[in-house]
């Protein structure tokens, strides 16, 4: 019996950094064929990312190819070429709460809507004190499931 207060259904977004997305098009648009959706940009955390997808429905899975706005700033979003990966969650409010409960170290910023309009937070790619639990290394996203991805990977 499961007793966490929340579910990962699935694969949501890998992200890709570099120092050009022009580059990153060339793979992944022109030669692999996904899809643009959408366009990215935040000063705060310091990236202009391409929103592009692959597979259809629920089963999508978005790939995100980001440079940076400054690449002496941090985050540096193209010092990790993969950057972050995406999960999505049933409950992410539960499931913040649970981890954290766990020791479940995450990343500064708390819940907050994402690139492509979810609600979002990243687990710490590296444990401390205080949070002994971290992703070892890969920062992850989770990501609140909308209604219909619950109920096509539910």
């Amino acid at each position: 019996m499961n007793s966490r207060p929340y579910r990962i259904l699935g694969l949501q977004q890998i992200a890709i950094g570099g120092p050009s997305k022009a580059a990153l098009r060339t793979l992944w648009v022109d030669v692999l064929g996904l899809r643009v959706t959408g366009n990215f940009v935040s000063e705060r955390e310091n990236v202009d990312e391409d929103i592009c997808a692959i597979g259809a429905g629920a089963h999508t899975v978005e790939v995100d190819l980001m440079q940076p706005l400054d690449p002496d700033k941090k985050p540096a979003v193209h010092t990790t070429p993969l950057n972050h990966v995406g999960l999505w969650v049933d409950d992410l409010p539960a499931a913040v709460a649970a981890m954290t409960a766990q020791g479940v170290r995450f990343a500064p910023g708390g819940i907050r809507k994402g690139a492509a309009g979810h609600d979002i937070c990243f687990i710490h790619p590296k444990a401390n004190e205080e949070f002994p639990i971290g992703g070892e290394g890969v920062l992850i996203e989770l990501v609140q499931a909308p209604p219909e991805v619950i109920a096509a990977l539910g």
